[in-house]
């Protein structure tokens, strides 16, 4: 039987479940492959993947599909690494540089600015911003890259901290779907690894290529900031986001 192809993020979010994936002795019979969020998607889309790791701006895209997992990339309070810098306050923002590597924070953003922050700034694409940010203009990084920069700006807004204040409910970034159904002996093999991985995320930062953080912030990031469950509050706010960006679409 051909191998099942997972699609995971390559971010340290995501260690937890690669480490279950990779070192568990729970799964077999699998392909991986690391990418950013928005190539996760891709490859599901195009049949590529067989499981994917997606985010959840990106569902609307797929026809159909299926949570093969109650574990996602969550978070009930401050993530730390999907953050909009800035040089200003946000009512005087009047330009926005996205990063394009995930859909779900784009929208996230663009939710935040139009129903809660009430702004409406120009939207550009993080490419296009060649040096520091100017009065007025802000950016959106998610991931790995984020760390350490808050410090270097006059001000910075954690998105995930932004939508909990505002709507009280959890946000989800990222969760475990597939487009067919697929044995249920992998599948349960497939969870099996992931909650290992989770049991044992303190000993995850080995698979940590090139860490831009110290281990011990590495672990209380994956032990405080990021939230594994898929509980009832997190598809609360999983609903409420996918609606309103229904209504964006619309």
């Amino acid at each position: 039987m051909n191998p099942i192809r997972i699609t995971a993020v390559c971010y340290y979010n995501t260690l937890p479940f690669i480490y279950g994936i990779m070192h568990s002795e729970k799964l077999s019979g699998y392909a991986l492959s690391l990418d950013v969020p928005s190539e996760c998607a891709r490859k599901l889309l195009t049949g590529e993947a067989d499981i994917g790791l997606i985010p959840v701006g990106a569902l609307p895209k797929f026809e159909g599909y299926h949570l093969v997992s109650d574990l996602c990339i969550g978070a009930d309070k401050d993530v730390k690494s999907v953050l909009l810098l800035s040089a200003s306050e946000l009512s005087t923002i009047k330009t926005i540089y996205l990063d394009t590597d995930s859909l779900t924070s784009v929208n996230l953003v663009r939710i935040l600015a139009e129903r809660y922050w009430k702004i409406n700034p120009e939207w550009k694409s993080l490419a296009l911003l060649k040096g520091p940010l100017s009065a007025h203009e802000g950016k959106v990084l998610i991931g790995d890259k984020t760390f350490g920069l808050s410090k270097q700006f006059p001000y910075y807004y954690d998105l995930a901290g932004e939508w909990i204040k505002h709507t009280g409910l959890p946000f989800v970034f990222a969760v475990w779907i597939s487009r067919k159904p697929l044995p249920a002996s992998f599948l349960n093999e497939f969870k099996a690894a992931l909650s290992w991985g989770v049991n044992h995320r303190e000993n995850s930062t080995i698979m940590a290529q090139q860490p831009h953080i110290s281990e011990q912030e590495l672990v209380s990031y994956l032990t405080q900031d990021i939230s594994y469950p898929l509980d009832a509050q997190k598809q609360l706010g999983m609903e409420l986001f996918l609606d309103l960006l229904s209504r964006r679409q619309e």
